[in-house]
């Protein structure tokens, strides 16, 4: 929720408040009510309790008496009904849960940020905080909003993600990455521009509907761009031509982390014993169990399915298959402490 929705409570309580004080002071420097007298006679005027007069008023005060129960009905019926809305609509408990979890995201860094929580965020926000990833989710639509303010386990920021403001809360700086699901390939490409800007080192991957967004999508900055249609197409034509091929990369890449899982190792990560040494002399199989399934290299092209006889060098990544209590074993072997 934002500041804008907590300020109409604000005003009808200032607005009671300010007739309340009114109320008294005339009262009691003008009609000679002592204090108690003047607030009990304020009261339930504006209540409309229908009690008698304290004591006699003058004809100012007659008049006076008349205008307040006018203007009281208004503001008191105005305050009720937006404070009532505040309880049952949970506006105010929303206030505190979206400052609370601001409060958490702004001590957070190496994360990632997801802007918009449809289909393609949710799917992506739940495969990251399944891998262990810390996650923001940027959302400003009441729906989506309101599930993640009911998820404990999702730190979220209502808002606009294509704004400054919005992704400087996400502590856009210290992040790792940034997806954007935008239904809207302008949208998402604003906020490509923007995350650019604010962070030059940042990955960014975006979603794109139209067939020619990739290309301005990768000039703005995205580092890679998803077209969820085209993917979806490709899959189904694939079910058709090779189904146990599909079945087999889904069984690898959507399994959790507890059971089998294709990792990417940095060399960066080796001790300095395994760098410019061949993959035979890593001996991966029988010393972890797991499997070195392709490599990239540093000028960026793959090999699928390395020679045993290729040389690794230290900005060469390892793409590894295996069981998670293999992939540690595996780090532990390559002398990488983040185990």
């Amino acid at each position: 929720m934002n500041k804008n929705e907590i300020i109409p409570g604000l005003i009808a309580i200032a607005l009671l408040f300010l007739l309340l004080f009114v109320s008294v002071a005339f009262y009691h420097f003008h009609e000679n009510l002592s204090f108690r007298d003047a607030v009990f006679f304020t009261v339930i005027t504006m209540s409309t309790v229908g009690f008698r007069e304290v004591a006699p008023l003058s004809a100012l005060g007659t008049w006076f008496t008349v205008f307040l129960i006018i203007f009281s009905i208004g503001i008191f019926a105005y305050a009720v009904t937006t404070l009532t809305r505040y309880i049952v609509e949970g506006v105010l408990r929303n206030y505190f849960k979206d400052n609370k979890v601001k409060k958490k995201i702004s001590r957070l860094s190496d994360h990632v940020i997801v802007c918009g929580f449809g289909r393609n965020g949710k799917q992506a926000t739940s495969e990251l905080i399944d891998h262990g990833v810390k996650t923001i989710v940027i959302e400003q639509e009441e729906g989506p909003l309101q599930e993640l303010r009911d998820d404990e386990d999702i730190l979220y920021i209502a808002g606009d993600a294509t704004k400054d403001e919005v992704l400087q809360y996400a502590n856009i700086e210290r992040a790792r990455a940034l997806i954007t699901t935008l239904p809207v390939d302008a949208d998402n490409l604003f906020v490509v521009l923007t995350a650019r800007e604010l962070n030059n080192s940042i990955t960014i991957i975006s979603r794109a509907s139209n067939d020619n967004s990739d290309i301005k999508l990768k000039r703005a900055g995205a580092d890679n761009v998803i077209m969820p249609d085209k993917i979806g197409g490709q899959r189904m034509a694939k079910l058709i031509a090779q189904p146990d091929v599909v079945e087999f990369l889904d069984f690898v890449m959507l399994q959790s982390t507890d059971s089998v899982a294709l990792e990417e190792i940095s060399c960066q990560e080796l001790a300095d014993f395994y760098i410019n040494k061949s993959i035979r002399e890593l001996d991966v199989r029988n010393e972890s169990g797991a499997n070195i399934i392709g490599l990239k290299r540093e000028d960026g092209s793959f090999i699928v399915n390395p020679l045993p006889e290729v040389l690794l060098s230290r900005n060469d990544k390892m793409f590894v298959l295996g069981t998670k209590k293999q992939l540690g074993r595996l780090r532990n072997i390559l002398g990488n402490v983040h185990v």
